[in-house]
């Protein structure tokens, strides 16, 4: 049988309209996808399909839906008898990446990750945080423009997500992150792009939320992983229901290391294919970037998820 990991995005990979083709295809999605609407303070199925858009992209409704739709689909690719030998998210993704390991129920995560997102939402005055994208330059020249404006300015500004050569999200202070652009430009990024984002996430600034999110995580069922998952404050595997506890909370204010991730996994796993399980194509993009070749598939849909099984399927 192929090997192949898992990957699952994370928020801006919401879309209106994710998920309700698998939902009109497969009964298995339809029951989730209820079930969740039943237990989630509000119905999500109905902001998924028919959005408004700016409703479906807060934080605390597009966790559970990206998830969802993740975790709908992994279902699907379970009954369909594909086993992954490793998985991993980007940040909110990772939970999605628990799930198909068996560590929490779709449902008990999507009750988790919409409170992750409440939390997420409150943990900084709103307007005074800031993300954006650093394209064209290196992490470790990108660090030490972001220790020059937290040591000279008194300002807090942390690389986020660490995605792939020549991409580094950068998140803190509004004013932070405005004091670095320049600095970064003038150390040679080729572009810096403020990012639509509620709050300054992965930074230092959430480890409030993180003290909050805790006590929430305690108190939701888990077991030890059935297949290692990469956590993303590690870049390393892990299975021990314990220790995954304990990343994901350093996760809400630590870096997401997915380009170190991925490294990890083509060089330790043996793998045939890296597949996307959810909406979007954005972490197929990001795999490309880092070892352009490695064989990817997304599977958000009918038609992907038929091209991903023929695949799969074939003869060697």
């Amino acid at each position: 049988m192929k090997r192949v990991a898992f990957v699952f995005p994370g928020q801006g990979s919401q879309a209106v309209g994710m998920g309700q083709e698998m939902y009109n295809e497969y009964q298995e999605v339809k029951s989730l996808f209820q079930a969740a609407d039943e237990l989630l303070p509000q119905p999500i199925t109905p902001l998924m399909f028919e959005g408004p858009a700016e409703d479906l992209t807060k934080t605390e409704n597009a966790q559970p839906a990206l998830l969802l739709t993740s975790a709908a689909i992994y279902q699907v690719l379970q009954n369909e008898g594909v086993r992954p030998v490793v998985a991993a998210g980007h940040s909110l993704g990772e939970y999605s990446a628990l799930v198909a390991a068996g560590v929490f129920s779709a449902e008990d995560a999507a009750v988790l990750v919409n409170k992750r997102g409440q939390l997420m939402e409150k943990a900084y005055p709103a307007g005074q945080g800031s993300m954006a994208a650093v394209l064209g330059l290196g992490a470790e020249e990108i660090q030490t423009v972001l220790q020059t404006v937290n040591d000279t300015h008194d300002e807090i500004v942390d690389a986020a997500n660490i995605n792939c050569p020549g991409q580094v999200v950068i998140s803190g202070t509004k004013k932070g992150i405005e004091l670095a652009e320049p600095m970064l430009k003038e150390a040679g990024a080729k572009r810096v792009l403020p990012l639509n984002v509620s709050g300054p996430f992965h930074s230092r600034l959430m480890k409030e939320a993180a003290e909050e999110f805790g006590s929430v995580l305690k108190a939701v069922e888990k077991t030890d992983a059935s297949i290692p998952v990469y956590a993303n404050v590690t870049a390393n595997k892990v299975q021990d229901h314990k220790d995954i506890e304990q990343l994901l909370i350093e996760q809400l204010y630590s870096p997401v290391r997915f380009e170190e991730t991925i490294v990890n996994m083509l060089h330790d796993d043996n793998l045939d294919a890296i597949v996307e399980v959810g909406n979007g194509k954005v972490l197929s993009g990001l795999v490309k970037k880092i070892n352009r070749r490695t064989t990817t598939f997304n599977v958000q849909d009918p038609e992907s998820l038929q091209a991903f099984l023929s695949w799969y399927k074939e003869e060697a």
